[in-house]
């Protein structure tokens, strides 16, 4: 079983299109059954004072439709330590992701934090479409590095 957590700050835009596209890949793949994956925040800005964690963005649904990648519903989370343990692949969106995933799991001892981007050969982030409102470019950042993060996966092994 491969285990993926996407990672971005609230667990609301880029982490969750990341999921979705990716398990649509694995699903078109017929390797469901292979895969685990998951996505949560850094932060707790998306998770209310209940512990209930917000749905994914509208605009971030409306791509996904657009595009035509299913989805089901999803709730925002923090990640926690443990998440470095239960997942092979622990996949941040930016730089800011990865020093806040790092301090979260206490360390990269096995290297298992990366960004998204860089398995697709590029040290770029995926830009926060909830500031910059173009949830376009994210996807096709988004869905470049899942393609190319599952190719690195299935050639790996």
């Amino acid at each position: 079983m491969k285990k993926i957590l996407f990672v971005c700050h609230g667990n609301i835009c880029r982490s969750p299109m990341a999921q979705f596209i990716m398990q649509d890949i694995v699903n078109k793949n017929n390797l469901s059954d292979q895969y685990e994956i998951d996505s949560a925040a850094t932060t707790r800005d998306e998770i209310s004072g209940n512990g209930q964690g917000h749905p994914i963005d509208s605009r971030a649904q409306r791509i996904l439709n657009k595009h035509q990648i299913p989805f089901n519903t999803h709730f925002a989370r923090q990640m926690t330590k443990a998440d470095y343990q239960k997942y092979d692949y622990l996949v941040g969106m930016d730089q800011e992701n990865l020093y806040d995933m790092n301090r979260i799991s206490g360390g990269d001892p096995e290297l298992k934090e990366k960004k998204l981007l860089f398995y697709a050969d590029s040290m770029f982030d995926v830009d926060d479409p909830w500031y910059t409102g173009d949830f376009e470019t994210a996807f096709q950042d988004i869905k470049r590095g899942c393609e190319a993060l599952f190719n690195k996966i299935e050639n790996k092994e």
